[in-house]
């Protein structure tokens, strides 16, 4: 038994495909597909049922690759633990990012992190929450930052700052006659609100009334916090904002900008990472830059009360 036989079947189960999975391992398929009969055969087991398409593991060799992922990842703390020691600072992070964040988070800190550690090869994917979670699990992703807390079962939270929400009002809007709004104030046939499957939308949810995104005569949910701004910019109504969505915007698009009264909803935004994640000194670096980047006040528990979503 060999530690490549064994990140072969990972790769067989992760792609249900021996061809998908021997190109993702630079292997012909004949070599993939013979080490892995190879170890059935050292072990006298069938670990996958090939008469089915996609490939599907067998029971006994489902708890095989679960085994297999976890020798895998041991293997490769060998040779993070000797970088640590050596002070070296390393390798390939691959990172998920939810779509309210990237396009405002990203320019904040990437240039900043790559200028010090040259030799990090930073990967960044844009997806939803529940993708960064699946990916985190199948060990596609080493790190996600989404909004928290998830309370997810074998996920570390390790939360870096706090988002305040804002209101943000098409010109003629009746509110901008206030220096802030409240929740109830939020009409059903003003709000316009992201698609399903972003956090933020379920938070704006959570915190107004959920039936107040139901329009009379029109429905539409888009994709990004830009959409939303446009569709207000151009037609009419409201839409909710994170903190940092606000810090580019025109001088006459913050004019229409309004803060909560009270104590300001906010949403938490944090590193995830499975509990048994290996490269703890890039997370370290990686939390350090970001938090450096944004706003001090941002860092803060105080900034405002966190709106929960699930």
């Amino acid at each position: 038994m060999t530690i490549q036989q064994l990140e072969y079947i990972i790769a067989v189960d992760k792609f249900r495909h021996f061809g998908h999975a021997a190109e993702a391992c630079f292997v012909t398929q004949p070599t993939l597909s013979a080490q892995v009969s190879k170890l059935e055969k050292e072990l006298d087991v069938v670990i996958f049922d090939r008469s089915k398409m996609p490939v599907i593991p067998t029971e006994l060799g489902s708890l095989l690759i679960a085994q297999a992922k976890r020798v895998v990842a041991e293997s490769k703390a060998i040779y993070e633990t000797v970088a640590h020691l050596k002070g070296e600072v390393g390798g390939v992070l691959k990172l998920g990012i939810i779509p309210t964040l990237a396009p405002y988070l990203l320019p904040l800190f990437i240039r900043g992190f790559i200028q010090k550690y040259p030799s990090v090869k930073l990967q960044v994917d844009e997806m939803v929450t529940e993708e960064v979670l699946k990916k985190l699990k199948n060990d596609e992703l080493d790190l996600g930052i989404v909004v928290t807390p998830l309370e997810e079962a074998g996920i570390l939270e390790k939360p870096i700052f706090y988002e305040k929400f804002y209101a943000y009002l098409s010109k003629s809007h009746a509110l901008l006659k206030r220096k802030e709004v409240k929740v109830e104030e939020i009409i059903s046939e003003d709000l316009w609100v992201l698609q399903q499957g972003h956090c933020f939308r379920d938070q704006v949810l959570a915190l107004c009334d959920q039936n107040k995104f139901d329009r009379i005569n029109f429905h539409y949910e888009s994709g990004s916090l830009e959409g939303l701004k446009n569709l207000v910019n151009r037609y009419q109504g409201i839409t909710l904002l994170p903190e940092l969505a606000t810090m580019e915007l025109s001088e006459e698009e913050k004019s229409r900008i309004r803060p909560f009264s009270g104590t300001p909803p906010t949403r938490e935004v944090s590193l995830v990472l499975t509990r048994g994640f290996l490269k703890k000194r890039l997370v370290e670096l990686l939390f350090a830059e970001i938090a450096n980047a944004i706003p001090k006040e941002m860092t803060s528990r105080e900034h405002g009360v966190v709106v929960k979503f699930r």
